[in-house]
């Protein structure tokens, strides 16, 4: 009868952590990583090439920072890790659109078609939210339709550098004052 009785508890734990959503996005600093997107499209704007590229990736590496420190704070905060199962899931479905993002950059840079890059970024991330928003807070898929919608465009319209500013800037923005203010932070 023990032994039942620890495989029942076992199996709720479980689905409990199953339904259990990450929360721990920080709408702070999605608020940062916009401003920030937005500076960079302003000094990309002159920019060409590989010069282009390295302003966009700088500022990346910058929000991937901003957005780690601040995911930290707001988990410690509410007495969560990164490390739960909801956080795992996470970031497993997040990473996975962002890792092909990089793998085609390198692709695209190669074959000399910078012009393809806001498409190919924009869409990607997009994606990422989409698919890590199954285990997130219901307005993180809604965020990722943004950027795919702002993709899209970028497929159709040579402004990619403007498109960037609206998605990685606006949308970061807009969505980081939502999420700031409805989701604790």
């Amino acid at each position: 009868m023990g032994d039942h009785a620890f495989a029942n508890l076992r199996y709720i734990r479980d689905a409990m952590e199953r339904a259990t959503a990450f929360t721990s996005i920080p709408g702070v600093g999605g608020i940062i990583i916009g401003a920030s997107a937005v500076a960079t499209a302003f000094v990309a704007r002159r920019l060409q090439g590989d010069r282009w590229l390295e302003a966009w990736l700088l500022d990346a590496v910058f929000a991937a920072v901003v957005a780690f420190v601040l995911m930290l704070r707001k988990a410690s905060r509410a007495g969560v890790t990164l490390r739960s199962p909801a956080a795992r899931r996470f970031f497993v479905s997040y990473f996975a659109p962002i890792v092909a993002a990089a793998a085609m950059t390198v692709a695209i840079v190669r074959a000399g078609g910078h012009a393809l890059l806001p498409a190919l970024w924009l869409l990607c991330y997009g994606a990422s939210f989409i698919a890590s928003g199954a285990f997130s807070i219901r307005v993180v898929p809604v965020m990722g339709v943004c950027f795919m919608v702002l993709g899209i465009a970028a497929l159709f319209i040579p402004f990619g550098n403007v498109l960037l500013a609206a998605g990685f800037g606006g949308i970061h923005i807009v969505f980081g004052f939502i999420i700031a203010r409805n989701y604790g932070g």
